[in-house]
């Protein structure tokens, strides 16, 4: 059965299933600008120009800094037709330093900071970064409603969530997505998957790539020379292949590293070698 290389979020917003995330985008620890903002600009020129069509970011990033390289690159490939998809509900204290505030008027001010560092006139996926446990949820879920009512924002989203979380936001509003960490070692969040492939929501996996502990294992690195891949491309076909709602979107700050992240879309396990990469998971 031949891989499916898109995915669909309604009747006019269809995208390939390999995405990139602008996280790594900033300075260290996720703080500040870029040591090098023209070359911040070039990698996410250069994925689009690649065929990605699905961009993950967030106003925490930098803050606001990675917003900003997306606008300039969006507003340097004016024809590319390209699914933004942002956060809120993280603030920032400092590098590394992520603090959930999920006050409604607060969630207002970020949608709208958002549209205006991204350039956008709506938002295609808005996601709540983090549920914030000293709010109901319903507060939280419900001023997202408000916005989306209002055209502001056309999809919502979650990320780091539980499957009984998924539920309780569904009852407030329509939910596409969840973006939860997942990859090839680490799938503790299993049941979160499987309740988006039922329901049809996209499971959006951050840190798909586990860095550098998934790049030096064994078992995966055999594999790299019988499909002439790098480590990397077998960890994102194993997650192109696990399921068709699963959208990665792996970052990088250089534009070679994108370019080769990309072909990994190019790549379809055979089943004995993905079901004995898949014994690598817990």
């Amino acid at each position: 059965m031949m891989l499916e290389q898109k995915f669909q979020f309604d009747d006019d917003l269809t995208v390939n299933r390999l995405g990139y995330g602008t996280m790594q985008l900033p300075g260290p620890g996720v703080w500040g600008p870029s040591a090098d903002p023209e070359n911040a600009v070039h990698v996410i020129e250069t994925v689009i120009d690649h065929g990605v069509d699905f961009i993950d970011t967030a106003d925490a990033y930098g803050p606001l800094f990675a917003n900003l390289y997306l606008k300039e690159a969006l507003k340097n490939r004016p024809d590319a037709k390209v699914m933004v998809a942002t956060k809120v509900g993280f603030t920032r204290q400092g590098p590394d330093e992520w603090t959930a505030v999920g006050r409604p008027e607060y969630l207002r001010q970020q949608v709208e900071e958002n549209l205006y560092t991204l350039g956008l006139d709506h938002i295609d996926l808005l996601q709540l970064h983090r549920i914030d446990h000293k709010v109901d949820l319903e507060d939280q879920i419900g001023v997202l409603k408000d916005m989306q009512d209002e055209g502001k924002i056309k999809h919502i989203g979650l990320s780091q969530v539980s499957v009984k979380q998924v539920k309780a936001a569904r009852k407030i509003a329509p939910i596409v997505s969840v973006q939860n960490r997942y990859n090839l070692i680490d799938r503790r969040d299993e049941d979160v998957l499987k309740y988006a492939e039922k329901h049809h929501i996209a499971f959006i996996p951050w840190f798909p790539l586990a860095t550098g502990k998934l790049l030096e294992n064994p078992e995966l690195a055999s594999l790299t020379e019988k499909y002439a891949a790098s480590p990397a491309q077998l960890a994102l076909a194993w997650l192109l292949k696990r399921s068709d709602v699963i959208l990665p979107i792996p970052g990088t700050s250089n534009a070679d590293h994108a370019i080769d992240n990309i072909a990994a879309q190019k790549i379809e396990l055979d089943d004995d070698d993905f079901k004995a990469l898949s014994k690598l998971g817990k």
